[in-house]
Order: structure tokens, then sequence, then C-alpha cells
């Protein structure tokens, strides 16, 4: 290998180390960014358990519907 060789090998990578130190910091920023999205639309502490609750018996009553359909299909009733 000549030098101009070894000199355009070194450039290369020394610019591909920069292009993927400049992604990964933009990487960092952008979840940074979703982070701060996440925490401005939490609910308060009071409220957050009792909104999970209250979805639990929403998906819940969603599931006995689901399953009561599905028996009446089983049966061959029709709805």
């Amino acid at each position: 290998m000549t030098q101009i060789d070894l000199l355009i090998a070194a450039s290369s990578l020394l610019a591909i180390g920069m292009l993927t130190a400049g992604a990964l910091m933009g990487w960092q920023g952008w979840l940074a960014l979703k982070n701060r999205e996440l925490e401005m639309h939490k609910l308060p502490r009071e409220m957050d358990g009792g909104s999970r609750e209250g979805m639990a018996r929403i998906e819940i009553a969603d599931l006995k519907e689901r399953i009561r359909k599905l028996e009446a299909i089983a049966n061959g009733v029709d709805l």
C-alpha cells in the first residue's frame, strides 16, 4: 500500500466515525425530546391509578362481551 492509499483509508475511517458520532447525538436528542413529551402529558399521581383501574374495567367488560359473542357463534345462535 502506498501512502496515498493509507491516507484515503484513514480519512474514510475518520469520516465514518464523525458521521456515526453525529447520528448518535441526533438519536439521543430525539430520545430526550420524546421523553419530555411523555413527561408533559403524564397525569398527576392521584389520577393515574384511578384512570388505569377504569381502563382495566372497560377492557374486561369488552373481553367478556367478545367471549359472549364467540360462545353464541359456537352455539349457532345469530346475534
